[in-house]
């Protein structure tokens, strides 16, 4: 009996010594039930800071800095990740400041946005700039050439584009806020669903007569009927002509190959006919006239 209550008590004590480790790895809520705010920010793809979607980050940071963020995205859904950046005092800056931010899938691609100015510059009176990315409805599978977004990781990158060398180093207020809509039933996207099968019209009614809307809205007697409602044309009769068959079955190669060789022999004979005839009447007038000359000088 001892021996089970102490089994009893160190399972106890266990289980009490891994609740604040299993707290600490997943965002605790807050007392109206809203996640807590991340107050950090990593510095590469490799130590950004996770966030869940509706959690908000507030972070000091220095201006020039690179700031990471990463949170999990799954099929159907379409995230917006918000930026608000409180710039340090206009007596401390010297020129106005461009800021970026962008988002990277989990194979670390950039991804393109949809909506939101992904890039903003703030004049050296401006306190504050808010930039925004909304990514693409996330998809359940892509072609592997694409760069669709897949469900899995994603990270946020702020950085400044364009600065004052003199404001690097400057300290700046970062409030990043991760939304989502849609889930899982949303994996289609609106308008991808496939009413009817698609079959061209094959059947055009004639144009510029009375009768055209009425031969277009009813099917020809010819035409058949397919299960989406279409109608297909059916297959024209073959004309049929005297010559047609002349030269028709199994056999019509050897009668074209038989035919080619006897013109390419007519050819042949023709041709050298015409180029060798000239030279030997040339050489029989020539034989002709020394037969003459020399009976004449006899």
């Amino acid at each position: 009996m001892r021996r089970t209550l102490t089994t009893l008590l160190l399972a106890a004590g266990l289980a009490l010594a891994g609740a604040p480790a299993a707290l600490a790895d997943s965002p605790s809520p807050t007392a109206s039930g809203s996640m807590a705010p991340v107050s950090t920010a990593g510095t590469s793809f490799l130590t950004a800071t996770t966030m869940a979607e509706g959690q908000d980050a507030t972070v000091t940071a220095s201006t020039g800095d690179y700031l990471y963020w990463a949170f999990g995205a799954s099929a159907g859904q379409t995230d917006t990740v918000s930026v608000t950046i409180g710039l340090p005092a206009a007596t401390d800056r010297h020129g106005p400041q461009t800021w970026n931010v962008e988002l990277f899938d989990g194979l670390r691609r950039r991804q393109a946005c949809t909506a939101g100015p992904q890039t903003g510059t703030a004049d050296r009176t401006t306190g504050t700039l808010a930039l925004s990315c909304t990514l693409r409805q996330i998809r359940s599978w892509a072609e592997p050439w694409s760069t669709d977004p897949l469900p899995g990781s994603y990270y946020v990158r702020l950085s400044v584009g364009d600065a004052p060398q003199n404001d690097l180093g400057l300290a700046v207020q970062v409030q990043v806020h991760v939304a989502a809509k849609g889930s899982a039933d949303d994996a289609q996207p609106e308008g991808g669903d496939l009413k009817a099968p698609l079959v061209p019209p094959v059947n055009p009614g004639a144009t510029g007569s009375p009768g055209a809307a009425a031969a277009t809205a009813a099917p020809t007697p010819t035409a058949a009927a397919t299960p989406g409602g279409a109608t297909v044309a059916a297959p024209v009769a073959t004309v049929s002509h005297w010559y047609s068959g002349m030269f028709s079955g199994w056999n019509d190669r050897w009668f074209w190959t038989l035919g080619g060789a006897v013109l390419a022999g007519l050819a042949g004979i023709g041709g050298y006919t015409l180029t060798r005839h000239p030279r030997g009447h040339r050489r029989v007038v020539e034989r002709t006239v020394t037969r003459v000359t020399e009976r004449e000088s006899v």
